[in-house]
């Protein structure tokens, strides 16, 4: 196996370890040392196997480094938020492009799980991967009784 280029989210990070997750292929490379990357980083980079056995990796090239940070946000979901929801039964989720960069999502739930469906995302490795994937900076959770929107902001 050679070298890979790609954009990673660091998933786990200790002093002498780190574990990468290839956020288009979805492949996870565990890194033999740390270099200094902390869980949460998106990194743009080359890793490559750690000879004899290659089952360990190491970040050989760093073109960029980013965090995203995902905060709940104290507004309701936006007129047309609602108006997506409304059309959706529960549990369906609409993506769709956002005006300039970004993405939006609108979940529609039961509305005794808005408080946990919004939790989840919050929580979920996949909110992480989704924004590294789409180079965004920035995740906005906002919910109200059965919507939750997920805005992935630059």
């Amino acid at each position: 196996m050679s070298e890979q280029d790609g954009r990673f989210l660091v998933t786990h990070a200790e002093s002498d370890a780190a574990v990468l997750k290839d956020v288009e292929r979805g492949q996870v490379h565990t890194l033999a040392e740390n270099p200094g990357v902390e869980t949460g980083d998106v990194v743009e980079g080359t890793v490559e196997p750690e000879p004899p056995m290659e089952v360990t990796y190491r970040l050989v090239d760093v073109d960029s480094r980013s965090r995203v940070t995902v905060e709940e946000s104290p507004e309701p979901p936006t007129r047309q938020e609602r108006e997506i929801a409304a059309e959706q039964p529960a549990g369906e989720v609409t993506a769709e492009p956002r005006a300039g960069d970004g993405e939006l999502h609108v979940l529609t739930v039961p509305e005794e799980r808005t408080e946990a469906a919004t939790r989840d995302v919050l929580e979920d490795e996949a909110t992480l991967v989704r924004a590294a994937r789409l180079g965004v900076d920035r995740v906005e959770v906002r919910s109200d009784a059965g919507v939750v929107s997920v805005r992935y902001l630059p």
